[in-house]
């Protein structure tokens, strides 16, 4: 019997006292008592299903996640004022950590004005040695890496990969720790030996983890040298070696959450140098960008609403899905002047919005858009402005409708910007970065299928049957003239990899593009790891 049985006082009859609900324990203004850990393994050896040789092993062999760990990620403690939005809350951060399956967090005894609080989560397999393979737009990336996303139960994230990519081969050496020293403070660190340059990176940030969160403050730094192809039709048909030296700072405040809402602000200095070369004996001589240096500093804002739900068998098979349904917005502006060092005056900006309605029993609507870019002597450049719309259906148990619609659009963009559209990027039936240009757009339209197919106890398996549709308008420096609409049918296996934090989700799917030119092969096989369905 787990300490969670325990934590309970059973009467003289045998049976434990009900708790009162989440309104009725802030309206008698109780306190948390004691907080109960319990965080489950990998396999449940109580199921019988689940108590075999291999997964005892697997049990044996695994570190699980540390009390301590899980703790300190809880927004209250003992001693706190009940709040069912912080138990919330906490859940949904318990959750987004992937070396977490799921988390939940529930009053399980009541006395004397205080509350005991049980957090239950489970463990998945966080060591990844071995070979990996992905394949889509008819092009292949295949690896060798050792990765553990959970060192020793601290949930600290080390891996070390050699990888085979379409554009370039890399080895990776990469840290990431989201609790340093127990605290919000997270830190990554990232260095690569590519085969055309090098790539070096370190962020340290304490951000704003949470909807009440009074501060945040950051840096970051990257250097990233390597050849940058350009492509048209799936083919390389431009290339020119590109580096990168970006650093930022920043320091922002909140006022916490007040009537539903977050109003966030921050402000911060950014460096960010862009240079370009022509690659060594090329011929014809390389078309290569102009050298770009900005040095500004920035104003951001940030609104957020605490309209949170919780979904199951929509973007995921099988497990606690957390959907943002209310609004949120955010916005920087900043000045790059000679002054600063730039090479060049011009205000920065970018912007971000999003909203959602509906809910896990009917149906869901999720807008979202972003923009980007440069204004410079009164013009617009190297501006990007992205929309997209994702609708849900809920249909039964077992069966969802979806359907999505993206686009892009832009204006005076620097040569080393493309709009693309292809195989890596929703359009499965043809090769990566087939169709380039100034603007694009995608509708996708899925059947989806969630199966009670658990094989072998470790994927929950999935079905889709998907069409696509999608065009670019516009020219760009390299690109042939657009092909107008390009459409493919497919169907697909999904796996929910429900015992590993190495990948949410495995596609693998035929696609049968219906229009594009001969060179296009009459079936595109994918195979891949995504986030989501």
């Amino acid at each position: 019997m787990s300490c969670l049985a325990d934590a309970a006082e059973v009467s003289s009859e045998g049976v434990a006292p009900a708790v009162p609900d989440a309104a009725e324990l802030e309206r008698l203004g109780a306190v948390v008592g004691e907080i109960f850990v319990h965080n489950e393994n990998i396999f449940d050896l109580q199921d019988p299903q689940e108590n075999k040789r291999l997964y005892r092993l697997a049990n044996k062999l695994h570190i699980r996640t540390q009390p301590h760990v899980v703790r300190q990620q809880l927004l209250f403690k003992s001693g706190d004022p009940y709040s069912q939005r912080l138990v919330d809350e906490s859940a949904r951060i318990l959750r987004s950590a992937r070396y977490l399956y799921d988390a939940s967090i529930r009053p399980v005894a009541f006395k004397d004005g205080r509350v005991d609080i049980a957090v239950t989560t489970r463990d998945v397999w966080t060591l990844n040695p071995g070979l990996s393979f992905s394949r889509k737009g008819g092009e292949n990336t295949v690896g060798v890496e050792i990765e553990e996303l959970n060192l020793l139960g601290t949930g600290t994230d080390l891996e070390l990969s050699r990888v085979s990519g379409v554009d370039r081969d890399s080895t990776l050496i990469e840290y990431k720790d989201r609790h340093v020293f127990d605290s919000w403070v997270r830190v990554r660190a990232a260095y690569a030996d590519l085969s055309d340059g090098s790539f070096k990176a370190l962020e340290v940030e304490r951000p704003f983890y949470a909807l009440d969160t009074r501060w945040t403050a950051g840096v970051f730094l990257q250097d990233d040298e390597h050849v940058q192809p350009l492509y048209d039709l799936g083919k390389v048909v431009e290339e020119f070696g590109s580096r990168r030296k970006y650093a930022s700072a920043f320091w922002g405040w909140s006022g916490g959450l007040r009537n539903g809402w977050v109003r966030r602000w921050r402000v911060g200095a950014t460096y960010d140098e862009s240079q370009f070369s022509e690659i060594p004996g090329a011929t014809p001589p390389n078309l290569v960008p102009g050298n770009r240096k900005l040095v500004y500093p920035w104003l951001g804002i940030e609104l957020v609403q605490n309209d949170f739900d919780k979904f199951r068998n929509h973007d995921q098979i099988g497990r606690t899905e957390d959907f943002h349904l209310g609004a949120r917005f955010s916005a920087a502006l900043g000045y790059a002047d000679e002054a600063y060092g730039a090479d060049r005056n011009a205000f920065v900006f970018s912007a971000k919005a999003s909203h959602g309605s509906g809910s896990s029993d009917r149906s869901a609507l999720l807008l979202s858009s972003a923009v980007q870019g440069r204004l410079e002597s009164g013009e617009l450049r190297n501006t990007v402005l992205d929309g997209a719309v994702r609708y849900y259906v809920r249909q039964s148990e077992r069966r969802l409708f979806f359907t999505t619609l993206e686009a892009s659009v832009g204006r005076a963009l620097d040569l080393d910007t493309q709009i693309l559209l292809g195989g890596d990027n929703g359009l499965r039936g043809y090769p990566l970065r087939y169709q380039g240009g100034e603007a694009r757009a995608l509708l996708t339209v899925e059947q989806r299928y969630f199966t009670d197919w658990y094989p072998f106890r470790l994927f929950r398996v999935g079905g889709a049957a998907f069409f696509d549709i999608g065009r670019t308008w516009g020219e760009s420096p390299l690109s042939t003239r657009s092909q107008g609409l390009l459409k493919d049918v497919g169907i697909g296996l999904r796996f929910g990899n429900s015992r590993s934090g190495l990948g949410n989700i495995i596609h693998v799917d035929l696609a049968f593009p219906l229009d594009g030119d001969s060179s296009i092969d009459d079936v595109q096989i994918l195979l891949e790891t995504k986030e989501r369905f």
